[in-house]
């Protein structure tokens, strides 16, 4: 155990993940950065982590913040993970990121904090191991507004300026951001230890990934069976709330997927605006690999991936190991979709699914892409019971499926009042439209100005509180003959 105690600012380290095997991180110390200014401050999640503000806000704070200083008790490590990355092996690793240690809070939880950006590591591959500041400030407002969503992910903590400019297309401004983490542990980190074939190492990593993220399985004689069951529901859940409110990943390589089920490492992803399975952002996706409509089936091709590594642990008979973990992919679909369709009718206000639920589901869906209907927007709309003069809406289509939608509620104990209070449950009034991340990245970036960020992150606090001051954040933008691409931001 290796634990260190700041009392004057509140960092409580106890670093379990460097008793894993060596093979498993490198030792890795940032590279200082020459002026350090503190942007922005996650100021709830720092009171969350027993992390105090104004010490955080101090020159000492920044410089922690920044790599510059090294806190009593931290770790700085660097971890090596491998990836299917669209669908091809490869060795990787932290190859800008740092593991500062596992911070316990208050209330005897465990996070990892990271600081990415941080500068060249073991697994650069010749990078230099930067971060610019527009993907840094995309992930702090993405990452917050899932958290603010319901939805799991790693959070933000603060994002620092280098004084520094690092190259890419062009000179952009660096950055480092502070992420936390239930843990930094991948699908790609069982297949990084899958790789070597040393079964010790691999059942020293999955012991550890059990005690630290499902104590609950114990040590049964099929716990690594279990353990694949329980990230399989982890997954398919987290997967399932991503599609309910129109997000995309953008890259879901199997290093990117966390055991624990959070979303994780946010570069070409954003949120749909009008509805189509198709959509794609990423710049690089070019067939759609990652699309919309993809990412279920993606997922579960990572966690075949995953459960491929697992099979020397499940059993000592190969083809018995085999059978036992394609019985527990086979599950995925069933449990996917039961997440997915509960969901979904809890966003027309259904409590309980009856088996033709899936049809009015489908046809709304149907309907939504055909008339080019704004996802969100038509989902706020249904709650609302406000229609705007669009095609959707004015289309006798729709006309047929609002009367048979509105049948199936009055067949409901639930009054209309008590649907309505679920309906605006999970169907968020505001989300990080594209245009206006980008607007609030262009003001920092280009022009020092945080405050147009600070207003779309305060808008983003509260998603489901259907306030007036969010009606702006809800107009879609401009048409545009060029369609939305994101980019893998380094």
């Amino acid at each position: 155990m290796n634990i260190g105690v700041d009392k004057d600012t509140g960092w409580n380290f106890d670093n379990s993940y460097i008793n894993l095997p060596e093979s498993f991180y490198s030792r890795q110390e940032p590279d200082p950065v020459q002026r350090p200014n503190l942007v922005i401050l996650n100021k709830p999640l720092a009171s969350f982590l027993g992390l105090k503000e104004k010490k955080l806000q101090s020159g000492a704070g920044i410089d922690i913040l920044a790599g510059n200083e090294i806190p009593e008790g931290a770790a700085f490590i660097s971890q090596a993970y491998a990836g299917h990355q669209f669908g091809y092996f490869t060795m990787l690793g932290d190859g800008r990121a740092v593991l500062i240690g596992e911070q316990i809070t208050p209330q005897k939880k465990r996070f990892d904090i990271q600081l990415k950006g941080s500068g060249r590591t073991p697994y650069s591959r010749g990078d230099d191991g930067r971060a610019a500041l527009g993907p840094m400030l995309r992930e702090y407002i993405i990452s917050e507004a899932l958290f603010n969503l319901g939805i799991p992910t790693t959070r933000s903590l603060a994002v620092v300026t280098t004084g520094e400019s690092i190259i890419r297309e062009r000179r952009l401004p660096g950055a480092v951001l502070t992420r936390v983490a239930k843990s930094h542990i991948r699908v790609g980190t069982f297949e990084f230890a899958s790789a070597y074939e040393d079964i010790e190492q691999l059942q020293a990593l999955a012991d550890y990934t059990l005690k630290r993220h499902f104590p609950n399985i114990g040590n049964s004689k099929d716990r690594y069976l279990l353990f694949l069951r329980e990230v399989i529901k982890l997954q398919a859940k987290l997967i399932a709330r991503w599609q309910m409110v129109g997000f995309i990943h953008g890259v879901m390589n199997t290093d990117n997927m966390a055991i624990s089920g959070e979303s994780i490492d946010f570069g070409p992803c954003a949120f749909m605006d009008v509805y189509d399975p198709e959509t794609v952002f990423s710049s690089i996706d070019r067939r759609g690999r990652y699309s919309y409509e993809n990412q279920p089936k993606i997922a579960k091709w990572n966690l075949a991936r995953f459960a491929e590594t697992l099979l020397p642990l499940i059993h000592d008979d190969k083809e018995q190991s085999l059978n036992l973990a394609n019985s527990e992919l086979a599950k995925f679909d069933h449990i996917y979709d039961d997440y997915w369709i509960n969901g979904m009718g809890s966003k027309l206000g259904i409590f309980n699914i009856e088996s033709d639920d899936i049809n009015i589901i489908n046809k709304l869906l149907i309907l939504m892409h055909k008339y080019g209907a704004d996802y969100t927007n038509t989902f706020k709309a249904l709650t609302m019971g406000q229609f705007t003069n669009i095609e959707l809406f004015i289309s006798t289509e729709f006309d047929k499926w609002h009367d048979k939608w509105r049948m199936r509620l009055s067949r409901q104990e639930q009054t209309p009042e008590e649907s309505m209070r679920l309906m605006k449950k999970n169907n968020p009034a505001v989300i990080p439209r594209n245009h206006r991340v980008e607007d609030a990245l262009e003001a920092a970036v280009d022009e020092g100005d945080y405050s147009v960020m600070e207003r779309l992150l305060n808008i983003l606090s509260d998603p489901y509180a259907y306030t007036k001051d969010q009606d702006e954040y809800s107009i879609l933008p401009p048409p545009s003959t060029c369609p939305y691409k994101t980019f893998c931001g380094t």
